[in-house]
């Protein structure tokens, strides 16, 4: 776990450093760097944690098994999985070692009475009890590397429950084993077939059904190489598998069910080490919905987060999310197998007119680019298919052509066009001869050309020669069964290639000393409560974020004197802690020209305020600033992810349209104007109506500095907002009008 106990950035701003080698459970030292673990968790070699990813060769392929709790008692649940776990053993080439403290053998192999006994150490036991708590100690005396505990009743079942898995948490920490579960199943024990070809699928589950659909890929040709049931995440977690497996040579993607992430930033730093080696993640997490959301936590007791945030997180580090368990399937299916992009082009080619148009607007809808085809290509495409019908993309055949030797030839024309990358043919339906040499053509095309080649077998019957042996039989042609699934798997892999390809490690960058800005804002920090806007405000000034010319005063003179000086029109607000919604109680006065407006504004602010019961630390005189692009930037704390970072439209717009995007720091100023592109009111920064364009570039470094003020205040920062941000036309820069700080 990373940092605080809901996994988030420490309170006091220190990173834990574990040396590799040693127990992933023990704190060597503290250091006194907030930005260290901005930039995750580092070991003594100043890399991330996640370079010592536990080697979970030997959970997966180990030499020597112990079975604690194995039976042969026919009827029994624990016969069956005992049998199933040496027909594992056996295929995995380990030594299993059965444990019960009153059997001489099981399934004839010579039983133990307790783990002490064990005639090795062992790399990994599974443990068949109801209770594992007790057998953790002696794993531990035992040196066994990992174990797996089956036993429910944890978590998932309530607060006793939770507490229950507390203690066999603490249990596990303290004796160096790993442990997978509690609550998990014999999943990482199936059957994997090895007479396939090709990259493979790692599985990630944390409910064991729910990975069967991938799994299934098997009996389509598609190889699946390893399935982790991670259960209730009690020590080893989703993220532990998503660090391994992206190391895996093997493995060409890794598909994840994902109902709750035990550590956000754990997460993180998985999902980056696998977008640092190209190896895509698709996942579907569940919690979109609040009745989701809570199903989900009934059954693994873990938070889901705000799912915005969670969305937002995933994009931020390449995960590839998906809704359904159909989609996981294909999507993970075609990146794992294919072949890097040449070109991001893609050409609808079919034997109907309506079948590609129809195609060709979902997918143009969904994103995809499809290019028309230069008129030489078109004239190509013309020697062998009718002038009359459209070649400009989508590709239409008009049938005939494919049952002969000008199929081939018009696929190839297409694939040989430098600015096509993808090939889609949907096939709505079996239509013999034609349709049987058409996937004939595809699927040989499809083993010449270093393109992607997508076919859609539209029939609902599946049985057909063409689809069955010549398409499934392809190693080279990825097969759907809908359109949808295709639109979706082919955007996906388009847009996977191009993230890593510009991927750059925000961890990276994240710089590793404690700013002079992060010195002074300590000083304005007042723990456990809100700050008033003048204290808000220099909290931002503190790091670099421009605020009007203003003064707080505390009479009706100094009011005046101060508005001289910082220039008419001005605004005058009152200020005081705990005072976050000003306008509403009328405490805000806009366009002051003259002393007497002054004095009368001070008065009715301080009236307001006595008869309101609002202790003020005084009034506010400020700059009027009116010409520009109300924003708001602001800092919350997630439950998962910690600190992030929300840009969006501002003043009141922000609660009545609620557009605005969020990212979880660290992250670099792509990220930051991705936000602003994310934004469905992104054309106010462009100009309209009249308006001169906005400096968006201010505004990116407003949301860079905002960052770092989280990275560094961490959960001593609960919430930050600064709204109105008034950005001004370009090259003027951006002004925080009103800002609010809460802290812990």
């Amino acid at each position: 776990m990373l940092g605080s106990t809901h996994g988030t950035l420490t309170t006091d701003l220190r990173a834990r450093v574990v040396a590799c080698g040693e127990s992933p459970h023990a704190a060597v030292h503290d250091t006194a760097s907030p930005t260290a673990v901005a930039a995750g968790d580092l070991d003594v070699s100043g890399r991330p944690l996640y370079a010592c990813v536990p080697d979970l060769d030997r959970f997966f392929r180990p030499e020597s098994v112990a079975v604690v709790g194995a039976s042969d008692a026919e009827g029994r649940p624990n016969a069956g999985i005992t049998r199933q776990l040496i027909a594992w053993a056996e295929r995995v080439g380990a030594r299993l070692h059965p444990v019960h403290p009153t059997r001489e053998s099981v399934f004839g192999l010579p039983c133990v009475s307790s783990v002490r006994d064990l005639p090795e150490q062992v790399d990994l036991a599974v443990l068949l009890v109801g209770d594992p708590v007790p057998v953790i100690g002696e794993l531990s005396e035992a040196k066994v590397k990992f174990a797996v505990a089956f036993a429910s009743g944890f978590a998932e079942t309530g607060e006793a429950g939770a507490a229950a898995q507390t203690r066999l948490a603490a249990a596990v920490e303290r004796s160096g084993v790993r442990l997978l579960g509690p609550n998990t199943n014999l999943n990482a024990f199936e059957r994997f077939r090895d007479d396939l070809e090709g990259p493979a699928i790692a599985l990630i589950t944390q409910s064991g059904h729910q990975g069967r659909p991938v799994h299934a890929l098997q009996e389509l040709g598609i190889r699946l190489s390893h399935w982790a049931p991670t259960g209730n995440e009690a020590d080893l977690e989703t993220a532990d598998f998503i660090s391994y497996f992206a190391q895996r040579p093997e493995v060409g993607a890794i598909a994840c069910y994902v109902e709750g992430l035990k550590d956000g930033r754990s997460f993180l730093l998985a999902a980056d080490r696998a977008a640092r080696e190209g190896v895509p993640v698709v996942a579907v997490k569940v919690g979109r919905t609040e009745a989701g959301a809570r199903t989900a936590a009934s059954h693994t007791g873990k938070l889901t987060g705000a799912d915005e945030v969670v969305d937002a997180a995933m994009r931020q580090f390449g995960v590839i999310r998906v809704d359904g368990l159909d989609e996981l399937q294909d999507t993970a299916a075609l990146l794992a197998r294919a072949r890097k992009p040449v070109a991001d082009g893609v050409v609808v080619y079919s034997i109907s007119g309506g079948t590609g148009a129809h195609f060709a607007d979902l997918a143009t809808a969904a994103g995809l680019r499809l290019p028309e085809l230069s008129a030489a290509k078109q004239a190509e495409l013309h020697e062998w298919i009718p002038e009359y019908l459209s070649v400009a993309n989508p590709v239409d055949n008009g049938g005939h052509p494919v049952g002969d030797w000008r199929g081939r030839k018009i696929i190839d024309a297409i694939l040989a066009d430098p600015a096509v990358g993808v090939l889609i043919c949907p096939i709505t339906g079996p239509f013999p001869p034609m349709s049987d040499k058409l996937a004939q053509d595809l699927a040989d095309a499809a083993e010449a050309t270093d393109k992607l080649v997508c076919v859609v077998w539209g029939s609902p019957v599946g049985t057909e020669a063409a689809y069955r042996e010549t398409l499934l039989g392809s190693s080279r042609v990825a097969t759907f069964r809908t359109f949808g699934n295709c639109i979706s798997a082919v955007r996906a892999y388009l847009a996977h290639h191009r993230f890593t390809s510009s991927y750059r490690s925000p961890f990276d960058d994240a710089p590793r000393t404690p700013s002079p800005s992060f010195r002074k804002a300590q000083a304005l920090m007042r723990p456990g409560e809100q700050l008033s806007e003048h204290a808000a405000k220099q909290l931002l000034r503190a790091y670099g974020i421009r605020v009007p010319r203003e003064q707080l005063v505390t009479s009706a003179a100094a009011a005046v004197r101060a508005a001289g000086l910082v220039g008419y029109p001005v605004v005058m607000k009152a200020s005081g802690p705990q005072l976050a919604h000003k306008s509403e109680l009328g405490l805000v006065k806009v366009g002051l020209t003259s002393a007497s407006q002054i004095r009368d504004a001070y008065r009715e602010l301080t009236d307001i305020a006595r008869y309101e019961g609002i202790g003020l630390d005084g009034v506010l005189v400020c700059q009027m600033v009116d010409r520009g692009v109300e924003m708001m930037v602001g800092v919350t704390q997630d439950a998962l992810f910690g600190p992030t970072v929300t840009v969006g439209l501002g003043g009141v717009l922000v609660e009545v349209l609620r557009d605005a995007s969020v990212r979880v720091p660290p992250f670099g100023e792509d990220q930051a104007r991705a936000m602003l592109g994310e934004l469905r009111g992104h054309v106010l920064l462009e100009g309209v109506r009249g308006a001169p364009p906005a400096d968006v570039d201010a505004l990116v470094e407003v949301v860079l500095r905002v960052q770092r003020m989280a990275l560094e205040l961490g959960d001593d920062l609960s919430e930050l907002d600064i709204n109105p941000l008034m950005v001004l036309p370009r090259g003027q820069g951006a002004v925080a009008l009103d800002a609010l700080a809460v802290c812990r």
